[in-house]
């Protein structure tokens, strides 16, 4: 004898129409991924950033040498069509923040980002060590 699935598809409709209203939007609070390379040379921060614009970041690093990502999308188009609308609208607004501690060996100073394809890319070189000079023996005399 097979198990009998007992299906309630009614909860899902109910609920959902019940919860994703004008008075109670259903909201998807999803924080974007985020990519982190090293290099000989410097860190390379990653930031999934699709549809968004190089004037929806403000990046800046505090006093106590942190780096502030905020990111900020409003979707604020008309509709030019009056022969079609929206019957659900989910992705006109969104923001994000984040703090990254950086470490010790960034140059705070050199920090540069730039927006491309989706991804916020944010370049951190580290600070340049000065050349040591190699061991020797010394003789005594």
């Amino acid at each position: 004898m097979l198990p009998v699935l007992n299906r309630n598809s009614w909860i899902p409709e109910v609920f959902g129409n019940f919860f994703d209203t004008d008075f109670m939007p259903r909201v998807s609070a999803t924080a974007p991924a985020i990519n982190v390379k090293e290099t000989d040379k410097a860190y390379t921060v990653e930031v999934a950033a699709p549809g968004l614009k190089k004037e929806d970041f403000e990046i800046n690093i505090d006093n106590d040498g942190n780096l502030h990502i905020k990111m900020e999308s409003k979707g604020e188009k008309k509709d030019e069509n009056k022969h079609e609308h929206y019957l659900r609208r989910e992705f006109a607004y969104s923001k994000y923040e984040q703090t990254l501690l950086l470490p010790d060996d960034v140059d705070k100073d050199k920090v540069s980002a730039k927006a491309g394809d989706g991804v916020l890319t944010i370049d951190l070189p580290k600070v340049e060590k000065a050349a040591g000079k190699p061991a020797r023996k010394i003789e005594v005399g």
